[in-house]
Order: structure tokens, then sequence, then C-alpha cells
């Protein structure tokens, strides 16, 4: 099962540069083992205030123990506390049709955003209607993830929503690409810009 984690570390006062050098590479170290143990997928940072110190992870465990003991077994996890969202799989994902299609996605371009949408059908909805914009909306994130802009897409607990990883040229870019969404009338977006993370491990993957 995957996970997003929001770490937010709160360094005492008083801490040394030397002791937060120390902690902070024994860190990013336990972050590559994780990485290699297939625990730790995805690290990014969003935008922060001045003195702020936050990290976003997609972290894989068999359930929410094995996750806290990942999280755990993290030599800043003494300084910082953690919020988890669980995510279950979303028939949209582009890596299930990744391994369905056998082909891989173009190499994406530009920056990564992290999006949180909530759907809600109209109570006059006709139900031909929602099947049909249902579907629309897989061929839209099925168009969109082989033309390198829909990475992954997983379901959030709560009715009709779900959490997105895209890559876009821009902000602009990226309110384009929802604007094209079929359920884009009925969904209400929150969407968080990212940048790297020295210890993301897609930065060292082959």
């Amino acid at each position: 099962m995957e996970y997003l984690v929001t770490m937010t570390t709160h360094v005492p006062d008083g801490t040394s540069e030397e002791a937060i050098g120390d902690i902070r590479a024994r860190e990013a170290a336990h972050s590559g083992e994780l990485a290699t143990q297939g625990h730790l997928l995805r690290l990014w940072r969003p935008p922060l205030q001045p003195g702020e110190w936050r990290t976003l992870g997609l972290f894989a465990a068999d359930d929410s123990v094995g996750l806290e003991e990942v999280l755990a077994s993290m030599p800043l996890r003494v300084w910082r506390t953690d919020e988890v969202a669980p995510l279950s799989p979303h028939p949209n994902d582009p890596a299930g049709q990744t391994e369905r299609s056998g082909t891989p996605p173009p190499e994406p371009e530009g920056r990564e955003f992290l999006t949180t949408f909530t759907v809600a059908v109209p109570a006059d909805a006709a139900p031909q209607n929602v099947d049909a914009t249902t579907q629309c909306e897989a061929d839209r994130a099925w168009e969109l993830a082989g033309q390198g802009y829909l990475e992954r897409l997983g379901s959030l607990p709560g009715q009709g929503r779900a959490l997105g990883l895209w890559q876009a040229p821009d902000s602009a870019g990226m309110n384009a690409i929802l604007a094209s969404l079929p359920l884009s009338p009925w969904m209400s977006v929150q969407t968080t810009p990212l940048t790297p993370h020295p210890s993301d491990p897609a930065l060292t993957r082959g």
C-alpha cells in the first residue's frame, strides 16, 4: 500500500549547526536505504515559508504498522511530526495502465505538481450522463498519461477524493490541463507546486 506523508521538522532551539548537519547526513543515507528496500518512492519539497522545514514523501508499506516502523527508523523523526494520508488504487492510475500496455510514458518535462481532487456529482445529474462523463475522464487520463503529463493517481479517504501527481511546464500549463478534464465542472482542486528534494529516489534512478 502507498502513503503520502507530510513530514514537518522542528529543530530544537540551541541545536548546533554541526548536530543539524550530522542528522541530515544520516537522514539522507537512510533515505537511500529505504529507497533500495522499496519503502521510499519519492520525496519533494512544497512551497515553504522562511525557516520552515517540511517534506512530502511517497512511501510503500504492507500496512499502517509497517509504515510507522519505516518512519520511526528515520533519523529526523526525533524532531519531526508526520501526517499520513493512505492511498488506495485508482482506476485511472497511469502505473496500472503502463503495466497493462507494457509501454512506458515519455520522459516528463517541466516541474511536478501535486493535486488533491474532490468530485461532487450534482444530485440532479442523470445517471447516464455521470457514466459517460466518468468514461470520458478515464479516456482523458489515459491520453494525458501517454503525453507524460499525468504520472500517478491514487484514491484518498473520503467520498470522491483523489491525489494526482503531474508534470507541466508551469502553473498556467497545469491549470490548462486541469481545465481539460471532463469532470472539472464537478471538481474542486487544490494544487501544490513541487521542487526536487536532494534525497528523492527519482534523482538517482538509472
